[in-house]
């Protein structure tokens, strides 16, 4: 086929569909022999090969996106290499569909399906970057509060049982995303065992070598241990927002926390 057979609509109705240069899209169009479908569905595979060879490269920027529908949640963390796509448009739409998609899949970590590879296979190809859901996690049953950082590079969800005003979900929120240092389960039962295990041990042995007879040294390991469960759990913090509180202080009666996820962009 001539290239003075292929039309300037004709290529340009290709560049919306793909994102792709003028040029790329007529060759394409003048391979295919004016097939709009053909055209389309070899630039997509050919591409798609150049950016799974890409996939090593560092995506170091992103953002989180969370989906809430009533007793349902989620909450992903999506990567691109710079942060000029990681706030793009159709990136962060990406993330978004991915979280409100992951709501009816199965609780735990997310993956994605046919529709959602498709999808992100779209972007990447839109893009030229290498860009992968890094993570995520779905979650259901009670209730659900959240934040997202105005920078969407920092989220939280919180899952809880019984009534919770959104002011004080919204904050506890906020807190598991500011507080220093972040804790790492509601409370001691959701803490590793080895760790519990590790911590009771070296409280042990120093209150055994400070001296005091036994009862007394048993009660100073068990407020070493009382002080490590305030410290690590988010029951046991002080409210960001009032550090006169504990959060388990600011829970409505028969309110219950029952667990959060807290991610950042590169986080661990």
């Amino acid at each position: 086929m001539s290239t003075t057979d292929v039309s300037a609509k004709d290529v340009m109705a290709l560049r919306q569909k793909t994102g792709l240069g003028m040029m790329d899209c007529k060759k394409a169009l003048i391979a295919a022999g004016g097939d709009a479908d053909a055209a389309e569905a070899a630039l997509r595979e050919k591409l798609k090969g150049k950016m799974d060879t890409r996939a090593d490269r560092a995506a170091g920027e992103g953002c989180i996106a969370i989906a809430i529908d009533g007793s349902n949640a989620a909450i992903v963390e999506m990567r691109a290499e710079t942060d000029f796509t990681a706030r793009n448009e159709s990136f962060r739409e990406l993330a978004s569909q991915i979280a409100t998609n992951a709501l009816s899949g199965a609780d735990g970590d997310i993956a994605l399906d046919d529709a959602m590879t498709k999808a992100l296979d779209e972007v990447r190809i839109t893009t030229g970057e290498n860009i992968s859901l890094a993570r995520g996690m779905k979650m259901s049953g009670g209730s659900f509060g959240s934040y997202l950082h105005h920078d969407s590079k920092l989220g939280v969800l919180l899952q809880f049982e019984g009534e919770l005003p959104e002011d004080l979900s919204t904050g506890i929120c906020q807190h598991v995303a500011a507080n220093v240092p972040t804790p790492m389960a509601v409370d001691e039962h959701g803490l590793p065992g080895e760790l519990v295990a590790l911590k009771a041990g070296e409280a042990k042995a120093e209150a055994e070598n400070s001296g005091k007879p036994a009862e007394i040294a048993a009660k100073i390991a068990e407020g070493k241990m009382r002080k490590f469960f305030e410290e690590v759990t988010l029951l046991g913090q002080k409210y960001v927002r009032d550090d006169s509180k504990q959060i388990a202080s600011l829970l409505p009666k028969g309110t219950t926390l029952k667990h959060f996820a807290r991610l950042q962009v590169g986080g661990a």
